[in-house]
């Protein structure tokens, strides 16, 4: 007599699979109705800003548990979820943070679905689209939530190609294609800085800080700030406004492109202790500090 095929039979009710998968489904539904996916990382406001604008950049993600190196890539060749390459004789995933499909109700399921993946797939193969499922682990399982990785910023995609490789004439095009569409950009690095990037996409250079406070305290602190005089990064520079992304809220300034990005590391130091002051606040805005609020809030957009 033939064996009955398990196929698609499932976990049994009431075994340890069934409970961690019913676990997991809670946690992704949990994760999902967040406005914060990336809520918990030590990394969460760097995330946001290479998931939104930095054009190219690679973040050596910190795994939760000993595996195979994973590397987070702004932007993977043709826009595929991740891509498992082999570089001194050992395999290396690179997880794309930019979709080309965009992104799902479920952005923290996705990376996780796409870092699941890259842990265990072969050397030259990739992964078009992350799908969550049941087997999908909670992304505090697969990232530690308390590391801050080091993050190479690039001006060009050069890196799309392994060492020692010799890319075809049409790899070689693509990357040449996408190296004369890169804007360049740098993270500012200093004392207290974290998710302040530059860019400059051509006429005016901006600074665009990504920070991890509750909207509406932010809002109420820039509110004192501009009404005190103080929102600014100095001479060259201009308050532009603010998007939220992500759940968070990013001030951005336009600046003089003629300055290096390093030039702006003291002024953006300066105007983030005046807005730590500011979010030390617990008083009731004053009616000058409603109407910059009024002001401000006019000027914001929403990405996702």
């Amino acid at each position: 007599m033939a064996k009955k095929s398990k196929r698609n039979s499932g976990p049994k009710p009431g075994s340890n699979r069934a409970a961690k998968l019913e676990q997991r489904r809670l946690e992704r539904e949990a994760a999902a109705a967040t406005s914060r996916p990336f809520e918990g990382l030590a990394f969460e406001c760097d995330l946001v800003a290479l998931r939104e604008f930095v054009p190219s950049a690679l973040a050596e993600l910190p795994a939760a548990a000993d595996g195979r190196r994973v590397v987070g890539a702004t932007i993977l060749p043709g826009g595929v979820a991740a891509l498992v390459r082999e570089e001194n004789g050992a395999p290396v995933a690179y997880v794309g943070l930019q979709l080309a499909a965009g992104f799902g109700p479920d952005p923290a399921g996705e990376l996780a679905a796409a870092l699941h993946w890259a842990h265990t797939a072969e050397p030259g193969s990739s992964l078009q689209v992350a799908s969550v499922d049941d087997d999908t682990p909670p992304l505090a399982e697969l990232i530690d939530p308390a590391a801050v990785p080091a993050i190479t910023v690039h001006n060009d995609f050069d890196w799309w190609i392994p060492a020692g490789v010799e890319p075809s004439a049409e790899i070689a095009h693509t990357v040449k294609h996408a190296n004369e569409a890169v804007l360049p950009s740098a993270r500012l690095e200093g004392d207290g800085l974290r998710g302040a990037w530059w860019v400059d996409p051509g006429e005016k250079a901006h600074l665009r800080w990504v920070r991890p406070e509750d909207e509406d305290a932010l809002m109420a602190a820039l509110s004192r700030v501009h009404a005190a005089g103080g929102l600014h990064l100095g001479e060259g520079s201009r308050f532009a406004g603010s998007f939220r992304t992500h759940g968070l809220l990013v001030p951005v300034f336009d600046l003089d492109r003629e300055k290096h990005p390093d030039e702006w590391v003291a002024p953006t130091i300066e105007f983030g202790q005046r807005l730590d002051e500011a979010l030390a606040v617990d008083e009731p805005l004053t009616a000058a500090e409603r109407r910059s609020r009024d002001g401000l809030r006019s000027r914001q957009v929403t990405l996702r």
